[in-house]
């Protein structure tokens, strides 16, 4: 049984397992403290271009988001996301649940408009009724997208425009951010998101890393406390070793990118794959996701032997599936994958 069900599916990166074992018995003080912490943060500054930024390590993305969420927003405030943004459809209301709503948005494959945005705060500010609401407080946006699609430089300047004019702070979900800055399409680099946004992070758990992910503040900009918020939020690590020595492993001799490279150029060789055999895209994904519209008879055959995620029903006949390489996705699986599909046409 070979697995393109996601993107975290394996450990960790041999790299960051040797490091490990390497370091496992040398002394450190706690709770991020220790020099492998330090380390990341002065190495992920320099790929940001960001020498003062404030860099937290959190455990996980829903803890990421849930954390930055509640420690940037006022009580009587809401973040505003489009209807398939992670925190609105898959965290299982964390977001309200530290009392906060989440304000949806239709996206566009995935993304959210500027135009949309802009509509939304001059409706809010137009209605002389809006003291009595829940007023919108920040921007949350994935890149890349739930669907696989990516901002392009253009769009991410235009909604961080919008979001500047009103006063809210953009943060970007980078839980797959290392297969978007590789994507062979776009025009969006690390040092642009630091420059647009307003807090973000690099995801660590389907990027090579065991698990967590590196929230950066790219201006001193961290809320006050943020630290001791996290820890009553239940999420720091008394070890927090075990997240420094993951990043500052990925972030040395570029294996961060490299290892999401490898991702994107097997999931190209999988696109170019499909295409040829005559399937249909549900939609056009530049990054380590792609979502491909079957029949379900062939479903049920391809189920003794390979693994994939359910995506959505197209009709009674035929369903929509993601198939997803990572960081450790191996050549020979894909070209597995594609000698169980239907011939080319």
């Amino acid at each position: 049984m070979i697995s393109f069900e996601n993107d975290y599916a394996e450990g960790a990166h041999p790299k960051i397992l040797q490091r490990l074992m390497e370091t496992n018995l040398v002394q450190q003080v706690g709770y991020g403290n220790d020099e492998y912490c330090a380390s990341a943060k002065e190495k992920i500054r320099a790929a940001c271009q960001c020498p003062d930024a404030d860099i937290f390590f959190i455990s996980g993305g829903t803890q990421s988001n849930s954390l930055v969420i509640r420690a940037m927003l006022q009580p009587f405030q809401g973040v505003v996301s489009v209807t398939t943004g992670h925190i609105n459809g898959h965290e299982a209301g964390a977001i309200e649940y530290t009392g906060h709503k989440v304000m949806p948005l239709p996206h566009h494959d995935g993304k959210m408009a500027a135009a949309d945005l802009e509509g939304m705060m001059k409706t809010f500010y137009g209605d002389p009724s809006h003291p009595h609401m829940v007023f919108p407080g920040m921007v949350y946006i994935s890149h890349p997208t739930e669907y696989g699609t990516l901002y392009t430089k253009d769009e991410l300047k235009a909604l961080s425009r919008v979001c500047r004019k009103y006063d809210l702070p953009l943060f970007l979900d980078g839980a797959r951010l290392g297969y978007g800055l590789m994507s062979h399409d776009t025009d969006v680099s690390l040092t642009d998101i630091a420059a647009y946004c307003d807090v973000f992070y690099i995801g660590g758990t389907k990027v090579g890393a065991l698990c967590g992910e590196a929230v950066v503040f790219p201006r001193h900009n961290a809320p006050r406390h943020f630290f001791t918020m996290v820890k009553q939020h239940g999420a720091l690590l008394a070890k927090g070793r075990l997240l420094g020595v993951q990043f500052d492993t990925l972030f040395t001799d570029d294996l961060y990118f490299d290892i999401s490279r490898h991702a994107i150029d097997l999931a190209e060789k999988m696109k170019k794959g499909f295409q040829e055999r005559g399937y249909q895209f549900f939609l056009h994904s530049p990054t380590n996701q792609q979502f491909i519209v079957m029949e379900d008879e062939e479903l049920k055959q391809l189920d003794a032997h390979v693994r994939y995620s359910f995506w959505e029903k197209i009709d009674d006949t035929h369903t929509c599936v993601r198939f997803a390489t990572s960081w450790a996705t191996r050549e020979e699986d894909v070209d597995t994958l594609l000698s169980l599909l239907k011939k080319p046409v």
